[in-house]
């Protein structure tokens, strides 16, 4: 058993937002995630990092319902997802730069229609505060198609904040911006966990950003954890400088990180 598996807490603790218990995908041979085991607390940013096929978008993946595991537990404040799917997913919510939202719909068409999707409470006046929120009131009527990179992140946000979701999925959602933008993006969801109630999955390559946003990481290579620690001071523990040179040291050098994940 993993350091990791070992942490995850058997006993109920209402602070857990998302716990993954022995988390496996396997496509004939090919086995894309390895036994994940993690928590996602409340109040928290974890970010799951590693390089492309990794392993990371198939966990996202498989906690947002999308594919199905081939073994393990996903419980979402404590609801097993594989029992209870809706009321499980119906805390939860993402945004993904590969997930844009309809370019023919206006700003303020793209967030009824999802909220009419997830049966938000009073939808208008939901709505109405996400657009201040975002800044967006002067883009309420523009189709999103025609907004900036910048613009349509922040659409997308708000449509992921529409159910006001205890567990929110983020997956490179900075990654088409320019450095002020992401900045102000950062910013935003920073506010979003520190002042909210639930926690933030967060993927990014981007080790700055990761730094500067995240409270603890998680190191995936061929879909297994090797690393776990806080961004800021685990490059240190393992000799070098920043958390930059030790991604780029663990993607080409997997197993020499292996052991110090047991």
């Amino acid at each position: 058993m993993s350091v990791h598996e070992a942490k995850i807490n058997t006993i109920a603790d209402p602070d857990i937002i998302l716990s993954v218990r022995h988390l496996r995908k396997q496509y004939s041979a090919t086995v894309a995630v390895d036994s994940v085991s993690f928590e996602v607390r409340r109040n928290e940013i974890v970010g799951l990092l590693g390089p492309n096929g990794a392993g990371k978008t198939t966990t996202i993946n498989m906690i947002l319902g999308v594919l199905e595991p081939s073994a393990g537990e996903i419980e979402i404040e404590g609801i097993a997802l594989a029992k209870q799917r809706t009321r499980a997913l119906a805390r939860t919510n993402f945004a993904a730069v590969y997930a844009p939202l309809p370019g023919n719909m206006t700003v303020y068409q793209n967030l009824r229609f999802f909220g009419l999707i997830y049966d938000v409470a009073q939808l208008n006046a939901r709505i109405e505060t996400l657009l201040d929120q975002f800044e967006l009131r002067r883009f309420r009527d523009t189709k999103c198609g025609v907004l900036s990179s910048g613009e349509q992140t922040r659409v997308s946000l708000a449509k992921a904040l529409l159910n006001a979701p205890q567990l929110l999925l983020l997956d490179e959602p900075t990654a088409s911006l320019d450095p002020a933008t992401a900045q102000d993006i950062r910013r935003s969801i920073r506010d979003i966990a520190t002042h909210g109630n639930g926690g933030i999955l967060w993927t990014s390559h981007n080790m700055y950003e990761v730094q500067d946003v995240c409270d603890r990481v998680l190191f995936l290579s061929h879909g297994r954890i090797l690393l776990e620690g806080n961004p800021k001071t685990l490059p240190g523990e393992h000799g070098v400088a920043s958390l930059e040179e030790l991604f780029i040291s663990l993607a080409r050098e997997p197993l020499a990180y292996a052991e110090s994940g047991r």
